[in-house]
């Protein structure tokens, strides 16, 4: 497994700052969030650790060692789907491992193992056009897990899903991280969502964005939302946005 480091990273795109002497330390096993107003440069600081993007000062590791280019083993999981309209959803899932030149016997029982993880057994011929938001979602999921990586970057997954979809998805989320030992970093919006998934969140200023409050989750699972504890972490969380200054 990966501990993620950001080591005083800054990212200039043209005359824009984006970061600014950003650090951060994610733990072998450790589910983080991060969350921030618009524009602070969230999105950015997960593609630097899938390989996408590059610091323009500082460095991003990945067991000490610096991060320069994608590897399957930290995937990253967009807002959308992204998945593909002409195949269906074991063809979508199984897309990686055919790449990786997996046999057709052990590439079928891992995507009909995954599917049942997620909650899509049965579902194996449908194409995306036949599946609900939640589903396509899932099978988005599936595809990322089904590569077993050590990372997993999550970029608001859930953001285009209505509310009780997405409460469904998020316990989902923890069924499928809890003993699998896997790094996992989220991004959003949602308060409520990060306390109720991370270990620790990580709060993030304006831009340039920088690290401004660091929240630990000390809670047993399943969290309550409504317990005094889940409302003095979301408290906590909201004091550090300092929300009715800017917009989140």
């Amino acid at each position: 497994m990966q501990t993620i480091q950001i080591d005083n990273i800054t990212k200039q795109f043209g005359p824009l700052e984006v970061l600014s002497n950003l650090n951060l330390t994610i733990e072998k096993g450790e589910f983080a969030a991060i969350v921030g107003p618009s524009g602070c440069g969230k999105s950015t600081v997960l593609r630097m650790i899938a390989g996408l993007e590059h610091p323009s000062t500082g460095q991003v590791l990945a067991n000490g060692q610096v991060i320069r280019e994608p590897d399957p083993q930290r995937v990253l999981i967009f807002q959308e789907h992204a998945l593909y309209p002409w195949r269906t959803v074991e063809d979508n899932v199984g897309f990686g491992l055919e790449l990786a030149k997996v046999a057709p016997a052990e590439r079928k029982q891992r995507v009909d193992a995954m599917l049942e993880k997620v909650g899509l057994s049965g579902f194996q011929k449908y194409y995306p056009h036949q599946l609900s938001g939640g589903m396509k979602q899932r099978a988005s999921i599936a595809r990322a897990l089904v590569m077993n990586p050590e990372v997993l970057l999550l970029d608001e997954p859930y953001g285009a899903l209505d509310a009780i979809t997405r409460l469904t998805m998020q316990n989902e989320l923890i069924k499928l991280w809890r003993g699998s030992g896997k790094t996992v970093l989220l991004i959003t919006h949602d308060i409520d969502e990060a306390v109720y998934l991370a270990d620790t969140i990580y709060v993030m200023s304006p831009r340039p964005g920088r690290i401004v409050r660091t929240v630990k989750a000390d809670m047993e699972r399943p969290r309550n939302r409504n317990s005094a504890e889940f409302v003095k972490l979301r408290e906590q969380v909201m004091d550090s946005l300092d929300i009715g200054t800017y917009t989140i």
